[in-house]
């Protein structure tokens, strides 16, 4: 049984990237990278409608946890993502502070591109941060610092999706197979061969988007984490494994501008067109 704990706001200071790259056969080293300067993919979805603040509801995000416990991400989130990269991109100002709860989560924005869903950049962070800064920073750090990809630019906006995980229900395993495919999120720390400390992550989505069983899933995170000697049961047993579930939203760049036009026609959208959801 895992035991659960909470994240600081102090802990795992360094982010990572956390999803799998286009399906390999097997599990390369190069699935997933990480970054030392900045901050560390679920069950079926539910309704879940926007709350007051201009935008109607998009896709329903879906959750890891109990359905009867109340959503904490929301579309609106998603479109704020959108929002800061496209000022970014455009060279306007950042955007207005919005309104959904600015409460303290780990965090993962994700970037798509178009029809094949191919993976343009996925940071976060597992230290507790603001939503309101946290998911401004995360924006960009993952459309523009993942070290896999180019930086996006403003003609790729049409073409892409982004999703925000706020991730939940941290909890320390004995057992390495002590989680489930497709519900949690697991985070291992290891020493490789050099005896230095390793860190990866794959969220919940991550290996059952890539098929993968429990041991696929830790042998690619080891591959992510930089272990390049043979990988052995016993060696698999010396992890140390987290596991965790995550809320997740993802909106597409055709509905984040449906969202903004209706915005536009209830009169809660400010002047410049284009430039912010949030009065």
């Amino acid at each position: 049984m895992g035991k659960r704990r909470c994240v600081s706001a102090t802990e795992n200071k360094p982010s990572s990237g956390c999803c799998g790259v286009k399906k390999p056969k097997l599990c390369p080293p190069t699935v997933c990278s990480v970054q030392p300067s900045a901050t560390n993919n679920c069950l079926p979805p539910e309704d879940k409608t926007v709350g007051p603040g201009a935008l109607t509801p998009l896709s329903r995000p879906s959750r890891t946890t109990s359905s009867r416990e109340q959503f904490v991400v929301t579309a609106e989130m998603g479109c704020y993502c959108f929002d800061v990269l496209y000022c970014h991109l455009h060279g306007f100002p950042q955007p207005r502070l919005p309104r959904f709860t600015n409460d303290p989560y780990p965090l993962f924005v994700t970037w798509k591109s178009g029809r094949d869903k191919r993976l343009r950049g996925c940071i976060g962070t597992f230290s507790a941060m603001n939503l309101h800064s946290g998911l401004r920073e995360y924006t960009l750090t993952s459309a523009l610092k993942d070290s896999r990809f180019p930086p996006l630019t403003r003609e790729e906006l049409p073409k892409l999706s982004c999703s925000v995980s706020l991730l939940t229900n941290f909890e320390d395993v004995v057992d390495f197979l002590d989680w489930e495919v497709g519900v949690h999120g697991i985070r291992i720390e290891f020493l490789n061969e050099k005896g230095i400390k390793r860190t990866a992550t794959y969220l919940p989505e991550v290996a059952k988007e890539q098929e993968w069983d429990q041991i696929q899933t830790i042998d690619s995170l080891l591959r992510k984490g930089g272990f390049k000697s043979a990988i052995t049961n016993e060696f698999r047993k010396s992890i140390k494994l987290t596991r965790y579930r995550s809320e997740k939203v993802t909106i597409s760049y055709t509905e984040y501008m449906a969202s903004r036009q209706a915005a536009q026609q209830n009169s809660t959208m400010h002047a410049p067109p284009l430039y912010t959801h949030y009065s």
